[in-house]
């Protein structure tokens, strides 16, 4: 079952939280995927919901949520390996003329009614 919760008052971005509810032999316990640190326990489902928005409400208003962008240190462009590896191909310039000449063939075509 999906259910949105939100922590927010009105007139504030509201953030969501994927929550892990488990039943217990004696309750509920929440927790936040991801903030393995930000879990509650309750006599109920929704007590337990309750607590977890109570703590993570304390958590964020000692955080501050961001987004990092970093570069991939390890990033090859996919076509890097083919560049310049017709450099030794004494025909490439022969190929190169011919695809010219056709593409104009075709434009020619294109423009005749």
């Amino acid at each position: 079952m999906n259910m949105t919760q939100s922590i927010a008052t009105p007139n504030t971005p509201k953030l969501t939280y994927s929550v892990v509810l488990k039943k217990l032999d004696e309750g509920y316990t929440a927790t936040v995927l991801g903030w393995a640190d930000c879990q509650a326990v309750g006599a109920t489902r929704e007590g337990a919901i309750d607590n977890l928005r109570q703590r993570l409400t304390e958590q964020l208003q000692q955080s501050e949520v961001i987004s990092l962008e970093i570069d991939n240190p390890n990033y090859e462009h996919p076509w890097a390996k083919f560049a310049g590896m017709f450099a030794e191909d004494h025909d490439f310039e022969a190929v190169q003329a011919d695809i010219a000449a056709y593409r104009q063939e075709i434009d020619a075509e294109a423009d005749e009614p």
